[in-house]
């Protein structure tokens, strides 16, 4: 077994948890996954040193191709869930104008203050 065998299956075990259906309800448990399996990757990354035999390039070529691939899928990944707080954030907003609606108003004691924004 040569030096990036390793590495190569982490990255392809990455390549797999990454190509699941990610929803909600699984999205933190392959989080969690996924940094553990990058961490394995980097102690590897760590211990590969040139020089590299003929098939150490092959596999690494083949890592770099899978590397491209999975750090894709991760900025979906982030995107899904950067859209997702969004989308709570305007939600707690909007409920909070229903909770209060008069919070903005800057009205007191019926007396209109023109405020310039």
């Amino acid at each position: 077994m040569n030096r990036l065998s390793r590495l190569y299956n982490i990255t392809v075990q990455l390549d797999k948890i990454l190509n699941q259906t990610i929803s909600s309800k699984n999205r933190e448990e392959i989080i969690t996954t996924v940094n553990q399996l990058i961490e394995q990757r980097g102690d590897y990354l760590n211990q590969v040193t040139p020089p590299l035999t003929a098939d150490e390039k092959i596999i690494g070529k083949e890592v770099v191709v899978l590397n491209e691939k999975i750090e894709e899928q991760m900025n979906d990944l982030f995107d899904s869930l950067k859209q997702e707080m969004k989308q709570m954030k305007k939600q707690k907003k909007s409920n909070q104008s229903y909770i209060n609606p008069y919070k903005s108003v800057q009205a007191m004691d019926g007396m209109f203050l023109d405020n310039k924004k």
